[in-house]
């Protein structure tokens, strides 16, 4: 397939998501953590703790779109399979809901930083257009969703990286990543609402012992798609990811 040939069919696979989530989207029941559901101090608190992440994972996004321009369509499908993945809900938890998060994939071809960067983005679009989240709660959402889900992603692919064990790595990256925003929300959400009785605790296992139920089958069956993709990736976009391996090998001789 030649270069343009692959460019086309990136640009297709993110348009397609983007017009199909868009085009399908319903009018919101629950969200991640809907707007003004967290009491002023505690949403102040998150955007505070998000706001160093996300302004480190700007530099790395500008780095790399600066010294490899042929990576932005690489990058646009990436945050559209977030984009997709993360719209698509199961009311759980009040104030919030389950659903797949889409951030592994990123994190494993771009890093932690990047994925901070685009999660965030899909958040801001998601509250605006889709009424899913809000400007409130972002913080807390994109610390749960954007920073330590891919982080964990990433940390379990690189490990598994290591060992040559790669689609093991994309599985585990993706399902992981998912199930960990979900216990990070958990936390959240119990800090701000303990419980009567049992406080933190309590809450935490009431919000946690919820999400599992839906959570749990939704980062296997987002493990499982990410490999498709990653399949995919690996038939169309061979160029590119011989680019991300180029980059990545360049930061291991300067470590």
């Amino acid at each position: 397939m030649n270069k343009k040939s692959r460019r086309l069919s990136l640009l297709a696979m993110a348009g397609l998501s983007l017009y199909w989530v868009i085009g399908a989207a319903r009018p919101a029941q629950a969200m991640h953590i809907m707007e003004g559901f967290l009491p002023v101090g505690w949403a102040v608190f998150w955007w505070m703790v998000a706001l160093p992440f996300f302004v480190w994972g700007v530099r790395s996004l500008a780095q790399i779109t600066q010294q490899n321009p042929n990576l932005k369509l690489l990058l646009g499908l990436a945050g559209a399979f977030s984009f997709v993945l993360s719209a698509l809900k199961i009311p759980s938890v009040t104030g919030s809901c389950s659903h797949p998060t889409g951030t592994g994939l990123g994190a494993v071809l771009f890093g932690p930083g990047v994925m901070t960067v685009l999660g965030s983005l899909v958040l801001v679009f998601q509250s605006v257009l889709l009424a899913h989240g809000g400007i409130t709660t972002l913080g807390a959402n994109a610390f749960s969703m954007a920073i330590v889900g891919p982080w964990v992603a990433w940390g379990v692919y690189r490990l598994f990286e290591s060992r040559q064990q790669h689609k093991i790595g994309i599985f585990l990256a993706a399902a992981l990543g998912n199930f960990v925003t979900y216990l990070v929300t958990s936390i959240q959400l119990a800090l701000a609402f303990p419980a009567a009785t049992g406080g933190v605790m309590a809450s935490f296992g009431k919000f946690a012992g919820i999400f599992a139920l839906t959570q749990v089958p939704l980062a296997i069956s987002e493990g499982l798609l990410t490999i498709l993709v990653w399949n995919w990736l690996q038939a169309y976009a061979q160029p590119e990811l011989q680019t991300l391996k180029s980059i990545k090998g360049q930061e291991v001789v300067q470590s």
